[in-house]
């Protein structure tokens, strides 16, 4: 059975010796993000949604551009969106 998206993030957060903390603050941005596209897995989803909820942050949460880029920086470094497997 393959491990579904949160656990491959959770794995390689831990790989790399995060804190807690930011594993939980991680997980919680990704929820959101797919919660906020009506539980769309992000392997179907693209640039659009991305823009989608970055300007839904921007504008009705007022979270910072800098916290909004530290959370794609590593979703696109870490998480493999094509293959959930990885």
């Amino acid at each position: 059975m393959a491990k579904k998206l949160l656990d491959i993030m959770r794995d390689k957060i831990r790989f790399k010796h995060y804190s807690i903390k930011t594993e939980q603050s991680y997980v919680s941005w990704a929820k959101r993000y797919i919660f906020f596209h009506n539980k769309r897995h992000p392997k179907d989803m693209g640039k659009l949604e991305i823009e989608q909820f970055l300007t839904y942050l921007a504008t009705k949460l007022k979270v910072s551009p800098t916290t909004q880029n530290k959370r794609i920086v590593f979703a696109e470094q870490n998480v493999s969106l094509e293959n959930p497997s990885l």
